[in-house]
């Protein structure tokens, strides 16, 4: 048991990239970082969830959890913030991080796992003078990466050490997750931030970093991030690296890779002349300025939901020939031919009564 310990001491230490992380000024760090909440309650947009949770950071009774949803909806930054809330100054001795960077075969859950969660601890206080949990918490970040022989390993690692250590999993899909072991979690689903809560999470930090926010600058952020809280913020920084005091609703439009509306405007006018020469050298002038096939995709497939000129019938063909297309695109099919064959199918449509 000794060695445990020994080796269970030497995991939790400060490593020396850890002593450089801290040196770094706020400042210098990426702003999800910098302003990652602290605590559960500033979480933004998941009442439920931390009205659940509240009850069991005051208990210090944590079960193991199971947190899934959308990207950048607050699953690791919730589990991160309860962590910090129940260890304080101990956090790093006391909880294990594992994310899609890291090996999670089944070999990692029988040695790493396995090890960190079988050493006991005991009851402690941190520099606060606040009990400490008499449990470790490791996270597993992306869980539904990990294979189902590594899963159902995992299954039997928090059985045999449910006393000296909680688990939490965050996951996008939770049908990825086998059944035995999401059965063993109190399971939490986040949903996707609204277009009023990511606006004022936003507004928060144009506050703090000297930016002028305006609303129309918060509507772009949200509807080119799809209610993920993470890409807005990058977005935001991004843009305002580059443009500093002059970051505009443009701006960020434009540092989001967003086709402008003119130009997916030209090719459905080109694609309602129903000719053909037309329209291909709609598709070629498109390319050539060098806006991405996969991105002129997904604007029209909104388009097309909206539209009010097509019919449902129609609507449909368009939206498989979109899917269709968008598989191909990833497979590494040409962009001018995809693009060629979907205005032409909306050309055939644009022209059909039915």
């Amino acid at each position: 048991m000794a060695s445990k310990k020994r080796t269970f001491g030497a995991t939790s230490s400060t490593s020396k990239g850890d002593k450089v992380k801290q040196e770094l000024p706020e400042s210098s760090l990426p702003w999800v970082e910098k302003y990652r909440p602290k605590t559960v309650e500033e979480v933004s947009y998941q009442e439920e969830v931390v009205n659940t949770l509240r009850a069991s950071i005051e208990s210090k009774n944590l079960p193991h959890l199971l947190f899934y949803g959308p990207p950048g909806t607050g699953k690791t930054s919730t589990i991160l913030a309860i962590g910090r809330q129940l260890y304080g100054d101990l956090f790093k001795a006391r909880v294990k991080e594992l994310n899609a960077s890291d090996e999670r075969g089944i070999n990692v859950v029988r040695t790493s796992i396995k090890s960190f969660a079988q050493v006991a601890t005991s009851s402690a206080t941190n520099s606060s003078g606040g009990a400490v949990p008499p449990y470790k918490l490791i996270i597993l970040d992306e869980a539904d990466s990990m294979t189902h022989d590594a899963q159902a390993a995992l299954r039997r690692t928090m059985e045999n050490f449910s006393k000296t250590t909680r688990f939490c999993l965050i996951c996008n899909y939770v049908s990825r997750i086998i059944e035995p072991l999401a059965s063993r979690c109190a399971k939490f689903r986040f949903k996707s931030l609204t277009e009023e809560s990511m606006q004022e999470r936003i507004k928060s930090i144009c506050e703090k970093e000297g930016i002028k926010f305006t609303p129309k600058m918060g509507q772009v952020l949200s509807e080119v991030s799809g209610g993920d809280l993470r890409r807005a913020i990058t977005l935001l920084q991004s843009a305002h690296s580059l443009y500093k005091e002059e970051t505009t609703a443009e701006s960020v439009f434009e540092i989001a890779g967003r086709v402008p509306s003119e130009v997916l405007e030209g090719l459905l006018a080109a694609a309602k002349s129903n000719k053909f020469d037309l329209l291909q050298g709609a598709v070629t002038e498109t390319i050539g300025n060098g806006y991405p096939a996969s991105q002129i995709i997904t604007q029209l497939f909104d388009h097309v939901t909206e539209s009010t000129e097509l019919k449902d019938a129609q609507k449909g063909r368009i939206a498989e020939q979109l899917a269709l297309t968008d598989k191909a695109l990833q497979e590494g099919a040409d962009e001018f031919l995809q693009l060629m064959s979907v205005f032409s199918n909306v050309m055939k449509e644009l022209s059909s009564d039915t």
